[in-house]
């Protein structure tokens, strides 16, 4: 028995030091009801290189976390393609639909502003920059 909870605990470690991500219907909920964008990243977490590199040089950096909890709110359209990776059916149908509507030519990564009644304002994909600088861009795009 202890060793489920030690392993339980292990496997739920990382939720805790992770983004708060929100499915697309909660993130403009929230959008709205705080007056935030919304950033959509659709990506390919166990498969593109540039997807992965965002993750770990931007998402997960303390100043991007930092920055997203004040300024916006966060949605991830997740493509895995390994066996073992894949997403619950709903969220497979949500992140198809929004494919269709803000990635149609399906490029990854793709990061998209979205005002908060989620009306795309601006696009990007991977930058070999900082936290800061990429923060900065996010910005610019929200000034467009």
């Amino acid at each position: 028995m202890k060793t489920f909870f030690l392993l339980l605990s292990m496997a739920m470690a990382p939720a805790a030091f992770s983004q708060d991500w929100k499915n697309f219907e909660e993130a403009k909920n929230l959008a709205a009801k705080e007056n935030k964008n919304i950033i959509l990243v659709f990506s390919g977490s166990d498969w593109c290189a540039p997807c992965i590199k965002l993750d770990k040089s931007i998402w997960q950096s303390e100043d991007f976390k930092s920055e997203a909890k004040k300024e916006w709110v966060l949605v991830k359209a997740d493509f895995p393609k390994k066996k073992g990776h894949e997403l619950p059916a709903a969220l497979q149908e949500q992140n198809k639909s929004l494919a269709e509507k803000y990635n149609k030519d399906g490029f990854f990564p793709l990061v998209v502003v979205l005002d908060k009644n989620g009306k795309a304002i601006g696009k990007t994909g991977f930058k070999n920059v900082s936290p800061k600088e990429y923060i900065a861009l996010l910005h610019s795009l929200e000034k467009k």
